[in-house]
């Protein structure tokens, strides 16, 4: 796997994947940024939950649930001082459709969060994660 970063001015970049997707980021004003792009670890955290998604949709169908719509939302903290890395993660997963099976969805966040989120399972390596899970019933 590979990625890039190429100054553009100021504190902005162009972030490149090795699969050829390109996303602008950029610093906040008060270093120089003109808050033009995603803030570097805010991308952390949109991988993160990315990751997870990724994962939960993908158990789930594999055990025959019809989901309708996954939506995970993270919230952390991060340390005071240099380096400012994530104490506190939290995710919260919303995912719906009709007469989801509660320990179903379960299992497969918590399958997703122990064995195969490579994001989340190097996150917690400096930063508590927890976990909500909502199930939302589908008109």
């Amino acid at each position: 796997m590979k990625a890039r970063a190429i100054w553009v001015e100021d504190r902005m970049f162009v972030g490149e994947s090795g699969s050829g997707h390109a996303m602008v980021m950029d610093g906040a004003p008060d270093i120089g940024g003109r808050n033009a792009g995603i803030r570097p670890m805010e991308m952390l955290l949109i991988g993160l939950a990315g990751c997870t998604a990724i994962d939960v949709v993908h158990i789930l169908e594999r055990g025959r649930v019809k989901i309708m719509g996954c939506t995970i939302d993270v919230e952390a903290e991060r340390a005071e001082t240099d380096p400012k890395v994530f104490t506190r993660i939290h995710l919260r997963y919303r995912v719906t459709g009709r007469a989801l099976p509660r320990d179903k969805v379960d299992r497969a966040v918590q399958l997703s969060a122990e064995k195969y989120c490579s994001a989340s399972i190097m996150f917690a390596k400096t930063a508590e994660l927890t976990h909500e899970v909502e199930i939302v019933e589908a008109d």
